[in-house]
């Protein structure tokens, strides 16, 4: 029964969510029926056991919802994500415009804008060039998804996503953790990607295919569909119904100046996890009032929390003239960040509660039975959970709260580098989470004015077959050449 119990909670989950329904409602109450199944204790399920991991979860990570909903809201109102996709538009043109919507999305993302603000920046430039050009709208999602949701988010070393962060508690790795693998798997799947998209615009253009109608919906009417909204706010770490509260400016700054918070960014990112921490003393965090914990654990986080706080220092000191309403897109940009933290923290409850059950023992020993070792065993889990929940973020810190000291002890006893485990479940986590129902997907569709039946499949090959490719390329190079 207890089995049975989990599969029904899932299904309530996913069916409801799929539906609009908030997480922050489904979790506890899938979690319940679960419980109920097994015959747990209710009450000392939601408190002592949902509640926990949650806040927990919130504890190590919020700082980077913040951080990251607050860099990308001040970048939109200043101009300057607007203002670096321009300048790659502009520079690649009309003629390589599925290439500048690509590199756009993902220089942007790479340096730390939140998805969503990007979505909202690049779609309307997108129109203009696949209009321009000729290119099928309903390509159109396919070619931001690329740029700002998949190597960017999961294998280029140092990004300073969600989801590269999530491991780093658990592993005591850095956001740059096996740059070498992250490097060429990032490589297979913008090169992967590219080659599709290339493929299906000749394709389109030899059966007379056009741009096509532009939808009646506009992507700020998208953003204010309550839906839209609720399947958004697992998916990344910005709120959408904020975008258009603060004051955007109207000319944006240079592409200097523009572009220099995003460096900011990657290089701070760097220094920190590579030199600056080390040389630090921290003995300090051994002792109770901190936690009883060690640098190893809390590095990654502290780096990227660093990063984002100085290139929000930067937008602010570079565009202080052009951010008239400073106060309110600061305030826009810290609500943005709530509602997606305690949604991803309530499905790592939920999660808690499932590994909690006596059920779970069966899970977690075919888990670890999958043919092929650690690697290949872990990479499957996290695939299953974020394709579960709709959410990498989530789907990956379920995974790594009921199995990551698993894993850990597996990779002591096997000699595999933490650092492989950590790129491993990163890309795992960032591939089968783009399911229908994934927030990210729904978000972006609404904004493009495209429908699942128009684009959806072409948005499988780049963000599910692309990410599959190079998570079998790291495995098969990890397992035999080790973390690089």
């Amino acid at each position: 029964m207890g089995l049975v119990g989990v599969l029904v909670s899932l299904a309530l989950l996913i069916g409801l969510a799929f539906r609009g329904w908030s997480v922050l409602l489904l979790a506890p109450a899938a979690a319940l029926v679960a419980a109920a199944f097994s015959g747990e204790p209710l009450l000392a399920a939601w408190t002592q056991i949902f509640m926990p991991d949650a806040a927990r979860f919130v504890a190590q990570f919020f700082p980077l919802f913040l951080l990251g909903a607050l860099f990308g809201k001040l970048m939109d109102d200043s101009g300057s994500v607007a203002t670096v996709a321009r300048f790659i538009t502009g520079a690649l043109g009309e003629s390589r415009a599925m290439l500048a919507v690509v590199l756009a999305g993902a220089i942007v993302t790479y340096g730390g804008v939140s998805l969503f603000v990007a979505f909202f920046v690049l779609a309307p430039m997108a129109q203009a060039l696949f209009r321009a050009a000729a290119i099928p709208r309903r390509l159109m999602p396919a070619a931001i998804l690329l740029g700002t949701s998949t190597f960017t988010m999961s294998a280029l070393p140092g990004t300073p996503s969600i989801q590269n962060a999530i491991p780093m508690p658990f592993f005591g790795t850095t956001p740059f953790a096996a740059p070498g693998l992250g490097v060429i798997a990032s490589l297979i799947m913008l090169g992967f990607g590219l080659w599709w998209l290339s493929r299906a615009e000749a394709a389109a253009r030899r059966a007379g295919e056009d741009y096509g109608a532009d939808a009646s919906a506009s992507p700020e009417e998208a953003a204010a569909n309550e839906i839209v909204r609720e399947r958004a706010t697992t998916a990344r770490e910005f709120d959408p119904a904020e975008i258009d509260h603060g004051q955007r400016s109207e000319a944006g700054p240079s592409i200097v100046l523009a572009a220099l918070p995003l460096i900011v960014v990657i290089a701070v990112n760097l220094a920190m996890s590579l030199f600056f921490l080390k040389r630090l003393d921290t003995s300090f965090l051994a002792e109770a009032r901190f936690g009883g914990t060690s640098l190893a654990a809390v590095a990654g986080v502290w780096s990227v929390v660093v990063a984002l706080a100085a290139a929000i220092a930067t937008v602010i000191v570079v565009n202080r003239g052009r951010l008239k309403a400073l106060r309110q897109s600061m305030d826009a940009g810290a609500n943005a960040s709530v509602l997606p933290a305690l949604s991803v923290a309530s499905l790592v409850g939920y999660g808690a509660v499932i590994a909690a059950l006596p059920a779970f023992a069966l899970v977690r020993d075919w888990v670890l039975s999958i043919e092929g070792g650690p690697l290949v065993s872990l990479a499957v889990a996290t695939n299953v959970l974020a394709a579960l929940t709709g959410s990498a973020s989530g789907g990956l810190t379920i995974a790594l709260d009921a199995l990551g000291q698993t894993y850990m002890k597996l990779a002591a006893e096997t000699g595999i580098d933490p650092a492989l485990l950590h790129r491993v479940a990163v890309i795992g986590a960032g591939t089968l989470d783009i399911l229908p129902h994934n927030g990210a997907v729904v978000t972006l569709l609404a904004v493009c004015g495209a429908t699942h039946r128009e684009s959806y499949f072409d948005i499988v090959m780049v963000g599910i077959v692309g990410a599959m490719l190079g998570l079998v390329a790291v495995i098969a190079l990890g397992a035999g050449l080790g973390a690089f």
